[in-house]
């Protein structure tokens, strides 16, 4: 571990390549340039280059988000330990649940006793279904993460980060020190690659979702809206924009999507290298997600667009829609077919009110979400995990 004449080692512990660099990019960077010694432990699929091009060690894990089981999950877990007792970082960044999860036991399996175990910051990206849910599985996994969060902020430095005060609140209410909980909005967005666009022209008015295609994110209900829309005779289409994810239970197939872009006026893009040319043909952005999610950062990069947001009303998505007295979209109950079909019909009807609410959008991403701003919030965690290490030595 750091000695106080090196560099100190930070340690990223993410599920999946693809997700470090879509949302992990711009912090690690900054570790970088100011000194920390950046290490990636994730899953390698085709990011591996990229990541190394950065100046990061990678360091590859045999591990899918979901579906380890009982012995898949604890062989993870030996792995990560070992991994880290290789590594002996100063600090370890767990981003999203899972990693929060495995590797606070990770941890405490390679440092078992030790006085100065790395700190952690334990990123939750959004409580999602582990909280939301209300089967019996979700209620048996709620003390679980209600543990391994307190693990992760048990001492030196460590701390849980939210996305949003909802899930701060909720995870007071599990017994993790307030004190021990930062509040960082979202993921960032790059504000100088996401720039307002000129509003799409045309009869007919474009809305789109962005997301993987999972049925929690509202996918079935956006099609069904447009749907509704379209036999009311409304020039309505509708674009989804994102991949299939076989390791999500909750994930549409690609027949089952092809099926729906079938449809007239439903189109499925698939994996879209480049975001920004969704929002150069589309209007309006819809996520009508059924569970709490951290900050989207797709509904963030469509707000930077100067885009219009019609999403449900749940932590996170409110956060991109709501800040004081302004608002950039129009918030709907979850589930509720109609009432979205219905912003979406309002907001395709009024072109002024569409610019008016992009341009608030814009404002809340530069003020609010900007990437240079999450990068140094997150920043000045690590620094203070390393001050107060030192201290406890």
């Amino acid at each position: 571990m750091h000695d106080g004449r090196g560099r100190p080692k930070l340690l990223f512990l993410v599920t999946e390549d693809w997700y470090f660099c879509s949302h992990r990019l711009p912090v690690a960077r900054a570790a970088r340039d100011a000194g920390f010694e950046v290490v990636v432990a994730t899953r390698v699929r085709a990011h591996r280059t990229q990541i190394a091009e950065e100046g990061f060690a990678v360091r590859p894990l045999a591990w899918r988000r979901r579906g380890d089981g009982v012995v898949g999950a604890a062989r993870a877990i030996a792995a990560i330990a070992r991994l880290y007792r290789a590594e002996r970082p100063d600090i370890l960044h767990h981003v999203a649940l899972k990693p929060v999860l495995f590797g606070g036991l990770a941890r405490a399996l390679a440092f078992p006793g030790a006085p100065d175990p790395p700190a952690v910051i334990g990123s939750v990206m959004g409580l999602g279904t582990g909280f939301s849910a209300k089967g019996l599985a979700a209620r048996l996994r709620r003390p679980a993460l209600g543990w391994a969060l307190r693990l992760a902020a048990d001492r030196g430095g460590s701390r849980v980060v939210v996305q949003n005060p909802e899930d701060g609140a909720a995870l007071a209410a599990l017994g993790i020190d307030r004190q021990r909980i930062a509040l960082i909005r979202g993921s960032g967005v790059d504000i100088r690659r996401f720039v307002p666009l000129p509003a799409p022209t045309g009869d007919t008015v474009r809305v789109a979702l962005v997301s993987r295609m999972l049925r929690d994110k509202g996918v079935l209900d956006a099609v069904a809206a447009v749907r509704l829309l379209r036999a009311r005779g409304l020039p309505v289409e509708l674009t989804l924009a994102g991949p299939t994810d076989p390791d999500n239970p909750g994930s549409l197939s690609a027949r089952s999507l092809s099926a729906l872009a079938a449809e007239p006026g439903v189109t499925w893009l698939g994996a879209v290298a480049d975001v920004r040319e969704v929002w150069r043909r589309a209007a309006i952005a819809v996520l009508p997600s059924t569970y709490g999610e951290g900050v989207p950062k797709a509904l963030l990069e469509a707000a930077a667009c100067a885009r219009p947001i019609v999403a449900s009303d749940v932590p996170g998505c409110r956060d991109a829609v709501l800040a004081g007295d302004s608002e950039s979209g129009i918030l709907v109950p979850p589930g509720d077919v109609g009432a979205l079909a219905d912003a979406l019909a309002a907001l395709a009807a009024d072109p002024p009110r569409r610019a008016a609410m992009g341009g608030c959008g814009r404002a809340l991403v530069e003020s609010r979400f900007a990437d240079d701003i999450v990068a140094r919030e997150t920043l000045a965690l690590y620094r203070a995990a390393i001050a107060e290490r030192a201290a406890a030595q």
